[in-house]
């Protein structure tokens, strides 16, 4: 397809050679008033614009086709990167001060890049690198014309005399040498400009969209006021950036306009003593005038492109920063290792917060098949961390973890797509696999039977729900696919003590059922009386040391 586009560019190239070659016999015919070639080079020039409009037509459809199909694959290329080995977690992480030693400076906003920037990237790639191969082509074919066309330029310095051969050509060359030049000056401010406008676009739409999704709390809060001046604020970052680029491509019209006027009639000022001393006629002053238009436009594609060059570099310059941070995520290992086991181990785990702060250190934990673990600490002690690296999602533990491989961890904050209920219910796989029955009967158990006639109903489910309906839809996801170990983050923290009761024994008797075991972390007292052992966690003395050590304790 590629090939195609260019093969269009060249033929478009030619037809411009065509025209230039008409321009000559036309106006001749019009100088000498000779009808009848005048009515033929009329006739000519229908079937040339012909030609011309179907290489136009199917240059552009092309073009936009190779562009779309690029897209697809850079976008589905970096979703599968962005989404693997929970880089779009451990890049979250980073921004916000994390030292992750795999990322020296984490990009901002990747849903903006791999949305727009990849759009932007590859428009703007195909236009101005056919813009490019155009500009050359069209220079290699016009530049010989106007080199025949434009005679010597004869001159006297004393008594020795000079001549110039082709002289257009070289003031084509000075002209739009000196334009580019100035262009550059002028308009290399906007490089900058349009990075940081693409940054705090997003940081302006990417707070509104946090707006929808806490709309209840923001409501409950009465934080409309608040929300209102930080969007403001962030709208006038957009703003006030926006002005700055206005005023830098302000400054660049001021020169490209005056070069763009410049050269309309710099080939008749050139040219015009040769044509009122009889040495050319009109005819050939006009193709002078096409040839040095086009080998002025070929020159000055650098001053034409300039505006989207600087976009495509600050395009650029944002999607190789992502690339290069997916790419270092890549290449660093694991920090923790996890390896499968028929029970829970852990071997010299060490467990950091983001700052670089020790939690935990040369921690070994085991729990075996059957055995049900409370996880208990003083509130900031790091339980919830620890429950991360026991996923192996945590990119600041190192050490071994092993664990069944048929596992479900149950965060504080579940996530629901949105969508059907039955999405909602299976994920992160597919309902089809399972049927209406299990997912009603998974509802039920989950004391959700309202929702049971619901399973097609789509819905926004993480802010419908309460937060105690997201918990018991939670362990409904853990009774329709029936693990063998579960680990549970305050799942139950919503729930009345009743509620509670019931549905922590039955994830109990289905889990002696699989032979499996579960980990806990819960503050209520009730819930200890489902767990065989506890594993507290201590305050360390030693402030040089880890700030806490895990206790294990019998219940």
């Amino acid at each position: 397809m590629l090939a195609a586009i260019v093969a269009l560019n060249l033929a478009l190239v030619y037809m411009a050679v065509l025209f230039n070659d008409w321009n000559k016999l036309f106006y001749d015919a019009l100088q000498e008033k000779n009808q009848a070639v005048f009515w033929t080079q009329l006739g000519r020039f229908s079937y040339l614009a012909f030609a011309f409009i179907v290489i136009a037509v199917y240059k552009f459809y092309l073009t936009q086709l190779l562009e779309m199909r690029w897209r697809s694959w850079m976008t589905r290329h970096t979703l599968q990167r962005w989404l693997s080995g929970q880089a779009f977690y451990r890049l979250e992480l980073a921004r916000f001060g994390a030292a992750d030693p795999a990322l020296d400076a984490t990009p901002d906003n990747p849903d903006q890049r791999i949305a727009e920037d990849i759009n932007q990237f590859t428009a703007l790639t195909l236009g101005l690198s056919m813009g490019l191969l155009n500009s050359v082509v069209t220079l290699a074919s016009f530049v010989g014309i106007l080199w025949g066309l434009s005679g010597g330029f004869a001159f006297h310095v004393g008594a020795q005399e000079y001549n110039i051969p082709g002289f257009m050509v070289w003031m084509a060359l000075l002209y739009c040498a000196a334009g580019s030049w100035l262009t550059h000056l002028i308009g290399r401010p906007q490089i900058g400009l349009n990075f940081a406008q693409q940054r705090v676009e997003a940081d302006f739409r990417h707070h509104m969209i946090r707006v929808r999704e806490y709309s209840e709390s923001i409501a409950l809060d009465r934080g409309e006021t608040v929300e209102r001046s930080q969007m403001e604020s962030r709208f006038g970052e957009v703003m006030a950036n926006y002005l700055r680029l206005i005023r830098a491509q302000k400054n660049l019209v001021w020169f490209t306009s005056f070069f763009g006027q410049a050269a309309v009639v710099f080939p008749f000022v050139v040219a015009a003593p040769r044509f009122f001393s009889g040495a050319i006629q009109l005819g050939e002053l006009m193709q002078i005038s096409s040839a040095f238009g086009q080998v002025q436009g070929a020159l000055s594609w650098f001053v034409d492109s300039y505006p989207n060059l600087a976009s495509w570099r600050a395009t650029t310059d944002r999607l190789t920063h992502f690339e290069a941070s997916l790419q270092r995520l890549e290449a660093a290992p694991p920090a923790t290792a996890l390896t499968p086991n028929s029970d829970l181990r852990t071997q010299d785990l060490r467990v950091a917060l983001p700052s670089g702060v020790a939690l935990l250190a040369h921690t070994a934990l085991h729990a075996e098949a059957g055995e049900r673990v409370l996880l208990r600490g003083p509130s900031g002690a790091g339980k919830s961390t620890l429950f991360r690296a026991l996923a192996g999602i945590w990119p600041f533990a190192s050490g071994t973890v092993a664990r069944p491989l048929d596992t479900m961890f149950i965060p504080q904050r579940p996530y629901f797509p949105n969508g059907p209920l039955r999405d909602a219910l299976a994920y992160p796989e597919l309902p089809a696999r399972y049927s209406d029955s299990q997912l009603q009967e998974a509802l039920q158990w989950a004391l959700l039977p309202d929702l049971a006639l619901q399973l097609d109903h789509s819905d926004l489910w993480g802010q419908k729900l309460s937060g105690g309906e997201q918990q018991r839809l939670a362990l409904a996801r853990v009774y329709l696919k029936q693990p063998q170990w579960v680990f549970a983050d305050e799942a139950t923290s919503a729930l009345d003590p009743d509620t509670e009761t019931t549905l922590y024994q039955r994830l109990v008797d289905l889990l002696a059922q699989r032979g499996g075991g579960l980990v806990s972390i819960a503050h209520r007292p009730d819930v200890a009386r489902f767990h065989t052992k506890t594993w507290l966690l201590e305050p360390q003395p030693d402030p040089a040391g880890a700030r806490f050590a895990v206790v294990e304790k019998a219940l």
